[in-house]
């Protein structure tokens, strides 16, 4: 199992961590941002469907940033994904 670690662009988190196991996020952190919302975007996600979650998350917006750190989850998850060979 590989350990993705996404360094997140527009947004105050630093980074971003997780890993895939058979399609499902497991072990999700972030380094930075809201540690409360961040903790609990992190709980909500453990075990849920990679792909579904980059549909869920991807194009949320945080301020008027044109990004957020769940739309910066979403793309580093979905490139993950391509790096596996999964759909995203």
């Amino acid at each position: 199992m590989q350990r993705y670690t996404y360094r997140p662009r527009g947004v105050c988190s630093r980074q971003i961590s997780f890993t895939i196991e058979e399609g499902k996020l497991k072990d999700i952190s972030f380094m930075g941002g809201c540690p409360g919302n961040l903790a609990a975007i992190s709980k909500l996600l453990e075990g849920r469907d990679a792909a579904e979650t980059v549909k869920i998350l991807k194009g949320n917006d945080c301020g008027g940033r044109g990004t957020s750190c769940a739309d910066q989850l979403a793309i580093a998850v979905e490139e993950a994904l391509r790096q596996e060979g999964a759909p995203a």
